[in-house]
Parts: structure tokens; sequence; C-alpha cells
């Protein structure tokens, strides 16, 4: 036994080590941050670069840099121009994609923002932005070449540093999830109320597994970014605030979603702060939230829901989980073409089933399964998931990606946020 650890310490040394030199061969412990403009319609979509940005630290992974565990709704690939070796790739999902589902989409052309951060190259790169198409495909829209020295990459992130907290450090910043918990819509004199609602934050999360089980893999702080008004804006009821991001209920029309377009200003907010995923809390009662895969989660405080909403949402920013939850009697293929496998790791259209958690079935479950049997198959494949009531399948009766009445994840979900921990820091 004792041969046995010694080999096994061996072995993770030798692993960390190599990690290392694979990340130092390639790029220095800075951020560059990459802007972005999507724009197009319902039938077309275009990706113009925006700025190059160089922040002071990088915190995101040091592990795994050329693969991806999540397609996501898109994809940004880092080419060695040297050498022609895929060095970092990393998945996402956009606001402009989902705009693209919706009937405005269809009538005008609109833009929207996105910021990425990838490690800071040491030598000339080529990024690739690939977006998702409706046949499950990845096309192409932008190829273009960086270098690192070029004098226009703004440096930024240097001075002005908002006031922040550490609300959890599980570990180092190069060995852990780095979360950062932004304020929306508290003014100067609110901030108190602001670091408890992100300690309240910080605390769901970390009583919902597997992030407890993983807490000394996790860093959270809160950043006190003020705004000049107090609370969001509410369109639909001509209500419109000055907040730091510009947040508001009724994205594409829809009571309850609320998002900010103004990505750059979140960035720019936290630029010398280390992190790489994101929570937004928006001072407000009024019932609500969103969350985009690697991109932010964005959610109310003032709602008696919050506790619950703000892990659902951190489901879908961090992990890429998908709602399990649909609408009795309606039918949706717009989000989720029926013939179409999704990328996401909790629902399933039945097209490739294997890819999904199959694996995590009892033998005999049937397949679909029906939910008078919940109490037999705890995991099984019960129809409704994804806004529709037929044909795409979740893993169980109910989950926190379902309602908000669940306690916990369900197996699949548990098991893929597990995996993207581990991904992002073993």
């Amino acid at each position: 036994m004792k041969n046995f650890l010694l080999s096994l310490s061996l072995f993770l040394l030798v692993a960390a080590n190599t990690t290392a030199q694979i990340f130092d061969e390639y790029f220095i412990d800075k951020t560059l941050r990459i802007d972005y403009i999507f724009s197009g319609d319902r039938s077309n979509q275009a990706v113009s670069l925006d700025q190059l940005n160089q922040l002071p630290q990088w915190a995101g992974r040091r592990h795994n840099l050329s693969q991806l565990l999540r397609k996501g709704n898109g994809q940004i690939k880092v080419i060695d121009k040297s050498n022609g070796n895929c060095i970092y790739m990393e998945a996402f999902s956009s606001l402009f994609q989902e705009w693209q589902t919706t009937p405005e989409a269809e009538r005008v052309n609109k833009s929207f923002e996105n910021s990425f951060l990838i490690p800071y190259p040491k030598k000339e790169i080529e990024v690739e932005i690939l977006l998702r198409e409706a046949t499950g495909n990845y096309k192409s829209a932008i190829k273009h070449t960086i270098d690192p020295n070029d004098i226009l990459i703004k440096k930024i992130g240097l001075n002005n540093l908002p006031s922040y907290t550490i609300l959890h450090q599980g570990g180092p910043i190069d060995r852990c999830v780095n979360i950062a918990i932004l304020a929306e819509g508290y003014t100067t004199s609110e901030m108190s109320k602001f670091r408890e609602h992100a300690a309240t934050a910080c605390q769901q999360i970390l009583a919902h597994n597997p992030f407890g089980k993983f807490k000394n893999k996790l860093n959270l702080f809160a950043i006190e970014t003020v705004s000049l008004s107090s609370g969001v804006s509410v369109p639909r009821e001509n209500i419109w605030k000055q907040t730091a991001f510009g947040s508001h209920f009724d994205t594409f029309y829809s009571d309850r979603y609320l998002t900010t377009t103004n990505v750059k200003d979140i960035h720019n907010s936290i630029a010398g702060i280390p992190y790489a995923h994101i929570i937004i809390l928006a001072n407000t009662d009024v019932y609500g939230g969103g969350g985009i895969f690697n991109s932010y989660t964005l959610t109310t405080t003032g709602h008696e829901a919050f506790k619950p909403v703000v892990v659902h949402e951190f489901g879908h920013s961090f992990a890429g989980l998908a709602d399990e939850y649909y609408y009795e009697n309606d039918t949706f293929s717009d989000t989720y073409p029926f013939d179409i496998e999704p990328w996401e790791p909790n629902i399933t259209t039945l097209v490739n089933f294997d890819s999904k958690w199959k694996d995590l079935l009892q033998k005999g479950t049937p397949i679909p399964t029906n939910t008078g049997d919940s109490a037999r198959y705890k995991t099984g494949v019960y129809e409704g998931a994804g806004y529709s009531s037929k044909s795409i399948y979740r893993p169980a009766v109910d989950c926190r990606m379902k309602t908000n009445t669940c306690k916990d994840f369900c197996p699949a979900c548990q098991r893929a946020i597990e995996q993207l921990i581990k991904f992002y820091t073993e």
C-alpha cells in the first residue's frame, strides 16, 4: 500500500508539472479579453472584432486547455501560429443566439456585445469563433490573427479597483474555479445590503452538491459595483434606472427574463480582480433572472425565491445545464429541434441518448419512463423538458433545474457539475 501511495503521489506530481509546462509553454499569467459584436437576423449571423484588452492576471483553467467538456452554442478556438497547434478552447452561449429564435429576429437586424477571456499568449495566435447551427453543426463565423505585442491592446484593471470581499476561499487562484459576484442596482449607501445578499448567494451555492463537495476548489468574491439608481429597469412599467450594467426585465418581451446587453461594462468593472465566472445580483423584489453559459448569471435578491433561483441560474451559466421545466400541453421545437440532440447534458431528444445519462439508469429502466414509476426509478427518462411537453426528456421527475421547490440537483445534473469542476481544476 505504501508503494502504491508513493507511486500515486509521484504520478500526480508529474501530471501537475506537465500541466504547468503546457500552460507556460504558450501563455503568461495574464488574460487576453477579446470583445466582439455579434449581429444578424433569424437566418444570418456575423461576428466582428471590437477591442483587445490585457488584464493583469489569468484566473481561468490551466488544465485541459485544448479540450471541451461542453460544446455550447458557440466555441472560441485558439491556434498557435508557429506550429498550428490548438492551444486553448472554450464553449459559450450568447444572448444573440437566443434572440435569433424570437419573432423580432424575422423583422430586423440587431447587434449584441460578447467578451471572451483567454490566457495571454506568448506568441502570435489565430482565433476562431464557431457558432452552432440548427443542424447541430458548428460553422466558422470569424477567424483572425492576434499579435500579443500589438501596441493597441488596451491594458486595463491596473487602477481604481472596486472594493471587494472574499466570501469563500477554497484554494489558490490557479487551482480553483474563480467566481465574481457583482452588484446591480445597489447605490453606495446600499452596499452593506449587497454584501449580505452576496454572502447568501455564496452559502446557497455551497449548500448544493456537488458545489459543497468541492468547496476547496471554489473561490467566490463579492465586488461592490455601484449604481446611481436603486433597483433595476422594468420596461413594461415604464421604469428605467441608471444602474451599473443597465439590466432590465422583459428581455425578448418575456416578463421574468432579466438580462443585460452591456457585456463590456460587466467585464470592465472587474478587470483587475481574478475571475472566470460571473454572478450579478439585482437589487429588486421583482421575480426573475437569467443565466447564459460561460457569460453570466443575473438574478434578483428581494424576492422570496432568491435562494433557489440563484443556484438554478448558476446551473445555466456555469455548467451549461438546460431548463428541465416545460409548459403543459405546449410543444416548442424552435429552441430544441426534436431531430437534433441538444448539447446540454441534462436533456435529450433520444437522438443520441448514449451521450447523456443512459449509464446512470438502473438495469431495466423503461425508456421513456412513466412519471408514475418515479419512486422506483430515481433516475429515468421523463418526458417534458426544454420548454416542451413532448419529445424532450429529463433525468428526474423533479430537479433544481425544473422547480424552485426541489432541494437538489438531479443525479445527472450533479454529475455534470462535478465533471466540469474537475475538468477546470484537475
